[in-house]
């Protein structure tokens, strides 16, 4: 009889702490004027005068729906509290990539040195190699990613401009560039060369 006490004072214990399921949640995004959003299950595409971005949120299980060409809703059905916090994400994800195709997105970076100065060399615009790092012989080379280009910037000395519809790509594409040629085997403290991201933002924003 303990026993089954003892289980049913478990199982009480258990689901009071059991978490609270929000009925319905949901958000919505504006669409500009000049920009077309098309859905089709959960695959969202957006076109706009810069391009067309498309991105797949099929993992997760929300509802994304086109209320009418300026509206976007995405709602939630018997969310978990970590669980709601998706819907801003891919809202922002949405605004993210209509800001991409009406204005763009512009990334700079600073190559910065104490003594060896750092040389990069732009193969085209989607390639960049990192010359000279600490005195090193071996180039450290970075591919854009997606639509992603790179130029160096002709008023300020040392700089880099990456520039891109899709921020995911641009700002990859930065890292990538940033991480190449980290420091090695050294103080960190005392060795601050690198490539380091300096500005980022709306391109329109930037100008």
């Amino acid at each position: 009889e303990s026993s089954s006490v003892a289980a049913g004072e478990r199982e009480q214990v258990s689901y009071e702490r059991a978490e609270m399921k929000t009925v319905l949640a949901s958000r919505l995004v504006k669409v500009p004027e000049g920009v077309e959003v098309t859905i089709k299950a959960r695959v969202v595409k957006v076109k706009g005068p810069r391009g067309e971005l498309s991105r797949d949120f099929g993992h997760q299980s929300v509802e994304v729906t086109k209320i009418d060409a300026s509206t976007i809703k995405v709602e939630k059905w018997f969310g978990l509290k970590k669980e709601l916090a998706c819907i801003r994400s891919i809202c922002a994800a949405i605004t993210n990539m209509i800001t991409g195709v009406t204005k763009g997105f512009r990334y700079k970076m600073r190559l910065v040195y104490a003594h060896f100065p750092i040389n990069a060399v732009i193969n085209g615009d989607k390639e960049v190699e990192i010359r000279n790092f600490l005195g090193q012989k071996r180039f450290f080379k970075t591919t854009m990613r997606a639509d992603t280009t790179i130029v160096k910037c002709g008023k300020v000395k040392d700089q880099l401009i990456l520039e891109g519809n899709d921020i995911d790509a641009v700002s990859q594409s930065a890292a990538a560039i940033q991480q190449s040629c980290k420091v090695k085997r050294k103080d960190i403290r005392k060795f601050l060369d690198g490539v380091f991201v300096s500005a980022k933002g709306p391109i329109e924003d930037e100008e």
